[in-house]
């Protein structure tokens, strides 16, 4: 298949800027940005869209710019720079030339790749957007898949009242650099998938990532009847019809758009569990190249996906009624898979057998996968948790579920000055390799050189925070003396906190609002000033958390407030950037442990800013005392009111007894010598380790290679080792009820504790499963357990095997429990086989 723009017929000497504004490398790499000022510097101003700049310009402008000879020679250069990037050695074919890993498909709901491309609502996208980015820098060997929505997310306007409104503002595919997907004799490239009683056309469209290419489906074509050109209207909209209809495009139409493009992953990795349907159109795929059934299929291509959940509550999921799911996947399980509905159910429930239970996509997405992930320490410890009633009896600890803790794509958030700080100090190839020699550098930077560069990057978010404030104010009808009062709102050399997310309930956006006269007093103090910048959106169906904004609105508009705080409207990428860029301290109060991971606060890392956040997410393992503070003891509590009161307290303390005395606790030379080393820790220990950079690397290490190789394995021959894993799964099904435990003995000899434990394997034979010896973790004494070798049984020809094992007598016999777990040298358990059968 191929590309183009299928823009009107342009004037050859206009190509390579298109190459350039179709690219959104420029959204990392701002060296064509002065390319696209020198075409229209208001439009660029206010759009910072190349795209939307080369398409409205005229032809007489075009003209006169490209006969310019130094805008020539900028264009040649910038071409050439990257044809070179693209060309250049990466990290990927260096360290893993002959791997046999050439294609990871990445799915996700949403990505944050720049403001231009408004299909991002909050973390999530973030996280998808930042990995395609480092993968790119990388050389990993993605495709990623998406949806295209008419509307996107929500545009946010806070009305007089303080009350936010939500607009959706149609998104235009002749204004944001995507282009349609087209086949060889130039048709555009359009699927076409089952729903029920009628068929849905599917417009496939490509967005360019540096060296990656993103896939997007949307259904708003016009041989479409009209409520179903709706179904990709905007992000996270409507019912749990909608929700659904949009999970069968991305999943299973997503899967045939790759198919159509002839390509074959080796790994589909599933960003949350909205693309679990992919699971099964691959196994669908694999079913008609070889001919083997769905379970069988299942079991080969399982081996190959890998599930990130970035949920941290069970009622995060997806979740759809049985008289939903048989309407639209009845006919799909029957024709496509070959199987019964009931048993395409079976896989999204935490009892396969109870018709009335709900289907989960995550549970889905578990059975479906063969490797999966939190997006944190602490979330990975939560998800085993919450995933703990799909492999009953097995203790949390064992639940097969790991974590990669997420990173941001550092060259996206940095600002100018960082940039050529951490240029200077580690060379412009920091983020294209392993890291290893950043921290030590950034150590040595000298005091002066961070300040300076502090100084800097708050004095820009100081500009643009008044011109955007001054933009607000006239927008919603402020007078001309408010409007040129914004001009003259802070200060660039006052201690500027930073709190913008997306606001719900549980993030606590407003604890640090919990004594508003404290605050007040803090706000206004002026020996010691500080400010306050607040942005976000709550989802337009929240109403609690929108009422969270309504009061922030309404205490900064306060008279004695007004000087030193302000919140900014419709939160979007472009203002994330500035934000992190420019303040000195990121703000973060969730309630632990439902922030999965949370990103915002990395992103101030690489720019020298710090952070105060709840012991939740990453900041739980990040933090130290030398890179930040930390509010809350890192437990969990129930009594909300009484620790958010708490934890109120502590937030304003370590304001007023820490923080702030600490930035203005001068030396001579007016630098604060006890901030900037903490800002140098941080930027050198952490900027690194929370770098998507590291995140991905470690994806490819973890996940995606071993994935490779086990889904290679089992497709071998026809999928000859899924049928024999399949079998075994089969067997373990028939005859776990016929196991059972005899005698259990031991004696203790010298330093070892000896055991002997007889069982009855009934009609399972002694390779199906392994016996064990096991002592449960007790406080600081971790988890032991044994493997046991089999023996030959009793002389009294009961028909028990005898199994034994000898351990170090450093835990009590009685601490030991006998158990009996699956066992299959290729399989994964007890993900691939949850059972468990103990001695008592």
């Amino acid at each position: 298949m191929s590309a183009d723009a299928a823009a009107p017929s342009i004037d050859l000497d206009i190509a390579p800027l298109q190459r350039l504004a179709l690219d959104l490398r420029w959204s990392w790499n701002h060296a064509t940005d002065e390319l696209w000022r020198q075409i229209d510097p208001e439009l660029w101003a206010r759009t910072h869209n190349p795209w939307v700049v080369l398409r409205t310009a005229s032809p007489r402008r075009m003209a006169q710019v490209l006969t310019n000879p130094a805008f020539r020679e900028s264009l040649r250069r910038l071409t050439a720079e990257a044809d070179e990037a693209a060309q250049a050695p990466t990290w990927f074919q260096q360290a893993h030339a002959n791997s046999g890993l050439a294609c990871i498909a990445y799915f996700s709901m949403e990505y944050m790749l720049s403001e231009v491309l408004p299909i991002y609502a909050g973390g999530l996208g973030n996280v998808a957007g930042d990995q395609l980015k480092s993968a790119s820098d990388l050389g990993v060997p993605v495709v990623a898949v998406g949806l295209l929505y008419q509307q996107g997310y929500f545009r946010q306007v806070i009305d007089q009242d303080g009350a936010q409104r939500a607009l959706f503002p149609y998104n235009d595919p002749g204004q944001i650099p995507v282009i349609p997907l087209r086949k060889p004799d130039g048709e555009w490239l359009r699927l076409q998938i089952r729903m029920p009683g009628y068929n849905v056309w599917l417009r496939a469209w490509q967005i360019k990532v540096g060296r990656l290419r993103l896939f997007l489906l949307d259904s708003n074509d016009i041989a479409n009847h009209p409520t179903r050109r709706g179904i990709t209207s905007e992000l996270y909209g409507g019912g749990p019809e909608l929700r659904l209809e949009q999970e069968i495009v991305l999943g299973i139409g997503g899967w045939r758009l790759l198919e159509a493009l002839d390509l074959r992953p080796d790994v589909c990795h599933l960003n949350e569990g909205h693309a679990a349907l992919a699971v099964l159109d691959r196994a669908r795929s694999l079913m008609e190249l070889t001919g083997i059934t769905f379970d069988a299929a299942l079991t080969v291509t399982r081996a190959g996906n890998v599930f990130t959940t970035h949920t941290a509550v069970p009622a995060g999921f997806d979740r759809f009624e049985p008289p939903l799911m048989e309407q639209y996947l009845g006919t799909y399980a029957a024709d496509s898979l070959h199987i019964p509905v009931r048993d395409l159910l079976a896989l999204g429930r935490e009892n396969p057998h109870d018709d009335a239970e709900p289907f989960n996509m995550a549970y889905l997405a578990v059975r479906g996968c063969g490797a999966i992930n939190g997006v944190s320490q602490l979330h990975g410890e939560v998800s085993r948790r919450i995933f703990l009633p799909l492999f009953p009896r097995w203790p949390a600890a064992e639940v097969p579920i790991g974590h990669v803790t997420n990173g941001v794509h550092m060259p996206s958030w940095d600002s100018p000055e960082a940039d050529e700080l951490w240029t200077g100090c580690c060379g412009k190839d920091r983020w294209l390799g392993s890291l290893e020699s950043t921290q030590e550098r950034i150590r040595s930077l000298a005091d002066a050189t961070i300040w300076r560069c502090r100084a800097v990057a708050r004095a820009s978010l100081v500009a643009y925070a008044r011109e955007r404030l001054s933009e607000q104010l006239a927008a919603s009808g402020a007078t001309p003396e408010q409007i040129a009062g914004a001009a003259h709102r802070f200060n660039p050399d006052a201690l500027t906190l930073g709190f913008a997310r997306r606001f719900a309930t549980y993030k606590r956006p407003n604890l640090l609002l919990h004594d508003p006269q404290r605050l007040a007093r803090l706000l206004s103090n002026a020996e010691r000033p500080i400010q306050l910048i607040l942005a976000g959106k709550a989802h337009p169906a929240d109403l609690p958390a929108q009422a969270l904004i309504q009061d922030w609105v309404r205490f900064v508009r306060r008279d004695d407030v007004r000087p030193q705080a302000i919140f900014l409207s419709d939160y979007d990428m472009f203002m994330t950037e500035r934000l992190v860029e420019g303040v000195d301290v990121w703000i973060n109060t969730p309630q632990r442990p439902w922030e999965a991971c949370g990103t915002s606060g990395m992103k101030v890392l690489v720019n020298g800013g710090l952070n105060l956040s709840s012991l939740d997410g990453w900041w739980a393992e990040a933090y130290s005392p030398k890179v930040g503070w930390a509010l809350g003891d890192g437990r969990e509590y129930r009594d909300d009111r009484a620790r958010d009161a708490a934890d109120a307290a502590e937030l304003y303390d370590l304001l007023e007894t820490q923080v702030i005395p600490e930035f203005y606790s001068r030396d001579e030379h007016n630098i604060p010598r006890a901030w900037i080393a903490r800002v140098r820790e941080s930027m050198a220990s952490l900027t690194p380790n929370y770098s998507a950079n590291r995140s991905v690397r470690e994806y490819v290490e973890r996940a995606y290679l071993p994935a490779a190789a086990s889904y290679h394995r089992r497709a071998q021959n026809g999928g000859a080792l899924g049928v024999e894993i399949r079998d075994w799964r089969r067997a373990l099904e028939q005859g776990w009820s016929g196991l059972r435990f005899g005698s259990v003995k031991f004696d203790t000899r010298g330093e070892r504790h000896h055991f002997t434990v007889e069982v009855a394997l009934g009609a399972l034979g002694p390779h199906a499963v392994s016996v064990e010896i096991c002592a449960d973790a007790i406080g600081d004494r971790p988890v032991l357990c044994q493997q046991m070798t089999r023996l030959e049984g009793p002389p009294d020809g009961s028909g028990m095997n005898l199994y034994a094992a000898s351990v170090p007598a450093i835990r009590s016999a009685a601490d030991y429990t006998a158990r009996i777990v699956p066992s299959h040298p290729a399989a994964g358990v007890p993900l691939e086989a949850p059972y468990i059968l103990w001695q008592r």
